[in-house]
């Protein structure tokens, strides 16, 4: 690391000012403090000083989704073997599979995003922002496994353009950048982002995994759910064996790519808490919401709506839900800020994400419209929060 940072120094001058490659400072700069922290202190202003700067930040968020990230490279390889009728499960060439079926859509989002944050960054001379570290790794989680590569890149762009940049970048976006990527491509292209086959790969990579025939049904639990009819709820794997409570938390089940182990969301969610960097009452919050709107459906159960014969920790395992509470609705910029805000927020959001899955049997998932609507509310819950101890300070003065 000497060795590289001594080479970094040596190259610095020709990217400064009066320098021949002057134009692409803002680049330098991005690499710059990516692999090390910056050396540059205030010096006047600053009531606390500490290393870890908004980078660092990010990165821990990246290291937390690396448990959905990798049990999401073993899950695409096992549906793919699962819905062959294989018998045996090589772990090894399972990962290759799922890694590879992966890696094109993660390089895309990053290259497409990260392309457009260093064009804008340049054009208006200011320092490469890191935000797009996490969003790049979002995108693909939260996407089928069978999504066109072309596809992540149109949205991708749509959203770094029309929700970040023009509002000015990183900490000024209103809604998250990762879940307008994934509605833009519901809505503009629904046929690839919901039915039976597309969170199944279907296609050997490289010689690994198979081609599946084009009859198979790889439907989501959700799906199957949305489509029953009867009180009786029966949710089967793609080899039709019955998906238990526990299936549902492990995550073994088809889904978007990174949102179907509960267990590894709670572990990522541990390793935020523990950083420091998510807070507890809006992850606590959107439980909260959403296990109290699923009892309350449950108990008003009927077969028009067949999701609301779920149980509340079904409800709580499947989609997205898990995915949204932790890595989704706590993102500091779009998430209210006020401590009471937090916990309105968070309730919200639960309460709504399951009222959607429920009560709208053509589409069962609600996680990511309910994180997008509080995101536009969530300025009027912390004015209204604000409002509210203004108003109660106010009284106390008179009294």
């Amino acid at each position: 690391m000497k060795a590289l940072r001594n080479y970094l120094n040596k190259i610095k001058p020709n990217f400064e000012e009066g320098g021949k490659l002057h134009a692409f400072r803002s680049v330098f700069d991005g690499f710059e403090t990516f692999l090390f922290t910056p050396e540059t202190t205030s010096t006047s202003g600053v009531h606390i000083h500490d290393s870890r700067d908004s980078k660092r930040t990010m990165i821990i968020v990246v290291l937390a989704l690396l448990p959905c990230l990798l049990f999401g490279m073993y899950n695409a390889g096992y549906q793919n073997w699962l819905a062959a009728g294989a018998t045996e499960f090589p772990f090894w060439q399972i990962m290759a599979y799922g890694c590879l079926a992966v890696l094109p859509t993660l390089a895309v989002a990053y290259i497409v995003g990260l392309g457009i944050e260093f064009a804008v960054a340049q054009w208006r001379g200011e320092e490469i922002q890191e935000g797009f570290l996490v969003t790049g790794i979002l995108i693909p989680l939260i996407c089928p496994v069978e999504t066109p590569l072309w596809m992540i890149a149109v949205a991708t762009a749509f959203s770094v353009i029309f929700v970040k940049e023009v509002f000015g970048g990183t900490g000024y976006n209103i809604l998250n950048v990762a879940l307008v990527t994934r509605a833009f491509l519901f809505f503009a292209y629904p046929a690839s982002m919901s039915g039976d086959k597309v969170f199944v790969s279907s296609e050997s990579i490289l010689g690994l995994g198979y081609n599946l025939p084009d009859n198979f049904t790889g439907a989501t639990p959700l799906g199957q759910v949305a489509t029953s009819t009867g009180g009786e709820i029966a949710v089967t794997d793609i080899a039709g064996k019955a998906v238990t409570t526990w299936d549902m938390f492990l995550g073994l089940i088809p889904g978007s790519f990174g949102e179907t182990s509960t267990l590894c969301i709670l572990i990522g969610a541990l390793i935020l808490l523990v950083a420091g960097i998510a807070n507890w009452r809006i992850i606590l919050s959107v439980f909260a919401g959403g296990a109290f709107m699923a009892w309350v459906a449950n108990c008003f159960a009927t077969p028009t709506y067949p999701a609301s014969f779920l149980t509340v920790e079904d409800q709580l395992c499947l989609g997205g839900f898990a995915f949204a509470a932790v890595f989704m609705a706590t993102d500091p910029v779009t998430a209210a800020r006020t401590t009471v805000g937090k916990y309105i927020y968070g309730f919200l959001v639960g309460v709504i994400a399951i009222i959607i899955r429920t009560y709208n049997n053509g589409y069962p998932e609600g996680a990511m419209l309910a994180v997008l609507l509080m995101n536009a509310f969530a300025p009027l819950i912390d004015y209204c929060v604000v409002q509210a101890n203004i108003n109660r300070r106010l009284k106390r003065i008179k009294a």
